[in-house]
């Protein structure tokens, strides 16, 4: 896969990460596309690197969606975790 379809990926992760997980976050709908690319970035890293499962070349693979949108869940239960009160 190339950069702009992890991208893409993450922004798709993103999306589905803020909807597993409602409410109101810090840093609105750019942050949460921000961490849902990151997350997808990071959750393929980690499943390839750790995980024993390389990363597919096909954009549909259930493994890389899996990684990314956890890389994504991880990410924004750890930015609410931090800044989640700094909206108040």
């Amino acid at each position: 896969m190339t950069v702009i379809s992890w991208i893409i990926l993450g922004l798709l992760a993103g999306a589905l990460a803020k909807f597993l997980l409602p409410g109101r976050d810090p840093g609105g709908l750019v942050g949460t596309t921000v961490i849902g690319i990151a997350g997808a970035f990071i959750g393929g890293w980690i499943s390839a690197r750790w995980l024993d499962h390389p990363i597919s070349k096909d954009f549909y693979d259930g493994a890389t969606w899996a990684a990314a949108i956890g890389g994504a869940l991880v990410l924004l239960i750890g930015y609410r975790l931090l800044f989640g009160n700094s909206r108040d």
